[in-house]
Parts: C-alpha cells; structure tokens; sequence
C-alpha cells in the first residue's frame, strides 16, 4: 500500500506536524508513504515539496484582487498531480488545503478522474464554508444551505463577495467522491452531518498527546516567578490570543480574583499582547521546549480555557496529562477534552460562572491528580495515531 498525505505544511504548524507523526508511525509498519506540501521547505525525508513562496505570494495576491480564495495555484497544484502521477498512491490523505497552496477543484478532480481513495481531516469548518475556517462567533448558519453575502469576506477578498460562487464550486468538487471525512471532535462531525457533505461517512479521530512529555514535572517555577506556594495559579495557554480565545475574559478574572490569593498567567503572548494586560497577569511569550511548558502546567492549580471558537482544545489534555484540571466555555469541541472526573464546563460567555468554577476547584479540589492523569490517558498521541492506520486498512478488509 502507498500513502500520501497532502498538507499546507510539513512538520511545522499544528498539521504539518500531524502530517509528520503519522509518516513515522506508517515507516514504523514499513507501510510506503510521502508527504505532499507547499509551504515552508522542510528537511523531513519523505516530504514532497511542491511549493515556491514568490509564487504563493503572487497567488495571494490574486486571490485578494479577484477573490477566488482556494482556487488559484493552478501551477503548484500542477506540481502536486505529476507527484502523485509518479507515486500512484492507493490512498490520499488530506489535511489542511485553504490559504494559497492549492487549488481545490483541480485537486478533488484528479482524485475523483483516478478513482483514488481519500481520507479528508477536516482541522477546521474551510471545506464546507465559503471562506470561514470557524463561525460559530458570527452565530452563522448560512453554510448549512449556502453561503451568500458574507460579512466577512473582506478578510479574504479586496473587492468581491465570491461566497456564493465559492460555496458551491466547493460543494460540486465534493461530488462522487471515493471519501471518507475524519474529525478532532464530535461537535465538528455533527457540523459536517449538516453541511453538503452529509452523505459522507464521518469517523471522530481526536488528536493525541505525547504522554512521554506532558506529565507532571515538578520544577522551579514558582521561585522563579516569585509565586509563593499557598497562592493558587490559574494559567490560560493559547497561540493567537484575542477575543476568539478568550483574553478579555482573563482581562476581566484578573480584576475580580482576589489578588492576594490567586495569580494568573498566560502562555503564547507578545509584545502586543502585553500591552493589553494588567499589571498582575504574568505574560509568557514562549516556552523554549515542550518540557519547560510540561512545568508551567504541572505547577497551576487550574487550567482556565475560555476559548470562544475551538475545534477541540488540546491545551485542555496537555493540562490534564500534567495533572492539572480545568474549566472551559462550552464551546466548540473544547468541552470533550473532559468528563466529571477531572473538569468542568461553564456556559460561553458566563464570565460568573468561569470565576466561580476557578474558586471552586482551586479551593475545594473537587478533582485530584491522579484522576486527571488517568483521563488524559484516552488521548495518548500513538493510540490515536493507530486509529488512522486502523482506518487505512479497513481498505483492503
């Protein structure tokens, strides 16, 4: 068997180190595999890389000027069909596709036109939306019927509102194909259930952790940060703070937590960021590897995730992995990374009950560690890992 994964990246981003993982783990089974990308090169051996960055900032552009948004790179996506021309792959593989590295119906046909089975990781809500990789902050529905008159367009677009045009060029490339649709959370496979993909099996595939690394590592980062042991530390780990993630809510905990007794902190943050902050928040702008983050969970009391939009939340396990448990907006996918042993779910947007929840646990210690560990154990990285190569030999059963 052949496999090849198509991606935006290789061993980089979120995806592109999905991609990279899943490689390993088919070398391991001695299983033929490549990964096919066009963004920033890499050194991974069996990566493919179709891309050139002058031609995807001219194709930007154009996608900005005419507004055609994934369905421009006629010439890197050309690259990508003669690749898979060279490996006749039994199985395609596709992850993230959106941004100006492919274009879609040209890549969909080839796949349709060879008969090629496919297995489609749907990382966010791009493939069945005009532009929008999430909405559920914009409360919008149209995607369900057909995308129109799109508010946010100009995200994408200089000049035109193309959803209509994109929404169904996307949903007639998606026709009589050989697919199956895998998603990070139940909450994205019932979307999907709605959306024109509907008549596609769907199979939920949560992301995994690597349990070698997020454990609980005792370490000295409270003397460090001269955070006395008898205060509680609500730490909140994103990349990409704003409102989408819930700043403003830590914004708005820091003014209502008892300052003496409790300290929050941020992981993810930059200078931008830091100038939004009150003084008694701890902004950390990185980590330098995953073990130093690994400390940062294991020495807070709680784990705080207000996010507003969120396909799963993996932050939420890493926490969970390193003993720490949480609270989170029901919102998104967020919400499955816990069940009553190890955390807790507050309405989106009920900033009362978030601070009420954070005292509760920090306080009361509902949930202990041990518990938190054995739960974070569902999500462990090779486990579901070989889910995906379980999925990939359902094909010859």
């Amino acid at each position: 068997m052949k496999i090849v994964q198509i991606n935006a990246t290789c061993g980089s981003g979120s995806t592109g180190k999905i991609c990279v993982d899943i490689s390993r783990l088919l070398t391991d089974k001695n299983i033929e595999n490549y990964i096919i990308y066009s963004g920033k090169k890499s050194d991974y051996p069996l990566g493919i890389h179709c891309g050139d960055s002058k031609e995807i900032k001219v194709q930007a552009l154009r996608s900005y000027l005419v507004g055609f948004y994934g369905f421009n790179s006629k010439r890197i996506t050309k690259r990508m069909l003669k690749k898979l021309d060279e490996i006749e792959p039994d199985v395609v593989h596709l992850h993230n596709l959106h941004g100006h590295n492919c274009n879609l119906e040209m890549l969909l046909d080839y796949l349709r036109a060879h008969h090629i089975k496919i297995f489609w990781t749907f990382h966010d809500c791009w493939a069945f939306t005009a532009y929008c990789p999430h909405f559920s902050m914009d409360k919008c529905d149209k995607w369900k019927d057909g995308c129109h008159d799109c508010h946010r367009y100009r995200e994408y677009t200089f000049f035109f509102d193309r959803s209509r045009e994109l929404y169904n060029k996307k949903k007639k490339a998606s026709e009589g194909l050989d697919l199956t649709i895998v998603t990070p959370s139940q909450w994205l496979a019932d979307l999907v259930k709605q959306s024109f993909f509907k008549n596609y099996p769907v199979k939920v595939i949560n992301n995994g952790i690597d349990l070698g690394i997020f454990k609980p590592t005792p370490s000295d980062f409270r003397a460090k940060h001269g955070i006395p042991n008898d205060k509680y530390i609500v730490l909140g780990v994103a990349f990409g703070w704003g409102v989408r993630k819930g700043l403003d809510v830590f914004i708005e905990l820091s003014k209502r937590l008892d300052k003496e007794k409790y300290q929050i902190i941020l992981v993810g943050t930059d200078e931008k960021i830091d100038n939004q902050l009150p003084s008694n928040i701890i902004s950390i702008h990185r980590t330098q590897n995953q073990r130093e983050l690994a400390e940062i969970y294991t020495a807070a009391d709680v784990f705080a995730n207000p996010t507003r939009e969120e396909v799963f939340g993996l932050v939420n396990v890493e926490a969970l992995a390193c003993g720490t448990p949480g609270v989170t907006f029901d919102a998104g996918g967020s919400p499955e990374c816990y069940d009553e042993t190890c955390g807790s779910v507050v309405p989106c947007d009920d900033i009362d009950a978030m601070e009420k929840e954070i005292i509760r646990i920090c306080e009361d210690k509902p949930f202990s560690t041990g518990d938190c560990i054995k739960y974070a154990k569902n999500f462990n990285i090779q486990k579901k890992y070989r889910e995906y190569l379980k999925l990939y030999g359902e094909i010859d059963e």
